[in-house]
């Protein structure tokens, strides 16, 4: 019980940004905050929090250990209330966010499946680009491809995925494959760009992550425009796994600089809340998971 008390505070430290918050949220005082937090990290043996009077910083440790203990806590609770409630359904109105391009391939196709589960509920769907502001915007739940880092929300990591630089066969073919991330500048990379300057690619180099702006004669603000222009041989293009890996498998895409793919992209739903989570949201976020989670589910697309 100790343990799982030390879990749950840490956790509603790094939510709510100060020990004096958590202390309110539980109606303790924020000493009783700072012994639990000061016996997990002994307990583990790791710094979780670096705390100072004006604020506290999740380490990189502690970061870690975050997203572990959200999903606990998160699984907890819903074990809990499908057992209060099981004669409950999901009903009202449900609203998702996600990205444009994966929404329109990997979650706009499941929602029928999914209402034909759920027949008291109504959802919609918004597909856009930007980080959307989920209490401010009214969102029930936004589908978010990144590596999560804003601990004031919570999230439930849906699938694994990653970035990997592709190009067809015909243009290695013609220009040679980049052997390191130097080389990059002597290759024509498809670029997103949303609001006209251009996105650098994340690479891994000597154990820390890397951004290079990358230069080519083609640049989209859809992704689905680069995945074609890279299929149809025009240049080197960064796209997301589950984007290209019925090309890479096909063979219609190599990758290249596996050595340097960094991680840190994987796809979650994220909510504002964990407490007292509605019944539509659980039941959409489980329903994605285990579709995401089939076996071959990405090798279909």
């Amino acid at each position: 019980m100790d343990q799982f008390k030390q879990i749950s505070t840490f956790a509603e430290v790094a939510s709510r940004g100060s020990l004096s918050a958590a202390a309110r949220a539980e109606g303790v005082a924020p000493a009783m905050i700072s012994r639990r937090l000061d016996a997990l990290e002994e307990r583990l043996g790791v710094k979780l929090l670096q705390r100072t009077t004006r604020k506290i910083a999740l380490t990189n440790e502690g970061a870690s250990f975050l997203e572990d203990c959200q999903r606990i806590l998160t699984d907890l609770e819903a074990a809990e209330s499908s057992v209060s409630e099981r004669n409950a359904h999901a009903s009202g109105l449900l609203t998702v966010s996600a990205p444009a391009g994966f929404g329109r391939q990997h979650v706009a196709p499941l929602i029928p499946s999914f209402l034909s589960e759920h027949q008291d509920l109504k959802l919609t769907l918004s597909l856009n680009d930007r980080v959307v502001d989920l209490i401010g915007e009214g969102v029930d739940v936004a589908i978010r491809i990144a590596s999560l880092t804003d601990s004031n929300l919570i999230g439930v990591k849906l699938a694994d995925n990653k970035r990997v630089v592709v190009a067809s066969p015909d243009y290695l073919k013609r220009h040679g494959a980049p052997r390191s991330i130097d080389e990059l500048s002597s290759h024509n990379c498809l670029a997103f760009s949303a609001d006209g300057s251009q996105r650098g690619w994340t690479f891994r180099q000597n154990g820390k992550n890397m951004t290079v702006k990358v230069e080519g004669n083609m640049v989209c603000n859809d992704g689905e425009v680069l995945h074609d222009w890279a299929i149809s041989g025009k240049g080197l293009a960064w796209r997301s796994m589950w984007e290209v890996g019925a090309e890479i498998e096909s063979g219609q895409l190599i990758t290249v600089l596996d050595e340097y793919t960094a991680p840190g992209n994987d796809i979650y739903a994220i909510f504002a809340q964990r407490r007292h989570l509605p019944l539509r949201i659980r039941a959409f976020v489980d329903f994605l998971r285990q579709a995401y989670n089939k076996p071959d589910y990405w090798k279909k697309f």
